[in-house]
């Protein structure tokens, strides 16, 4: 279980992604007096809420919190402390899905299965049914 794997671990990366929803907290604060003193969790996730109940946004000018005994690391936007090699990355993954929206519009999202799900909106519909209930409406 993810509480037993986390009393053994020195560093606990964390980096859940639900679509158009919030993290969900998977080490809870009940679980740190049983982790290892001065263990590290980092959550990728905090962009998105954050995936530990003790995570909250920090800098890469501040970067780092104590809690019970268990260092944070919790940067928003963590690609933001290598920049130009963040951004080739970025600009690589994304070039082919763009050129794809730019040449086919809408008929790209119905001929790649990856591109489907990104659709959030459709004839002024929620479509992306993660999206609707976030705010509260069905899709």
């Amino acid at each position: 279980t993810i509480e037993q794997a986390v009393q053994m671990a020195d560093v606990v990366i964390g980096a859940v992604l639900i679509p158009g929803a919030s993290a969900p907290h998977l080490v809870t604060r009940a679980m740190l007096p049983d982790m290892k003193n001065r263990a590290v969790l980092v959550d990728v996730a905090i962009d998105q809420g954050g995936c530990f109940e003790t995570s909250h946004a920090t800098t890469h000018e501040n970067p780092t919190y104590e809690v019970d005994g268990i260092i944070h690391y919790c940067v928003a936007n963590m690609p933001g402390a290598v920049p130009l090699t963040s951004s080739y990355a970025l600009n690589n993954a994304t070039l082919p899905f763009g050129l794809a929206l730019a040449n086919k519009g809408l008929a790209a999202c119905e001929d790649d299965p990856h591109l489907a799900p990104g659709l959030n909106v459709h004839h002024g519909k929620i479509v992306n049914a993660a999206v609707a209930e976030s705010l509260g409406f069905s899709s």
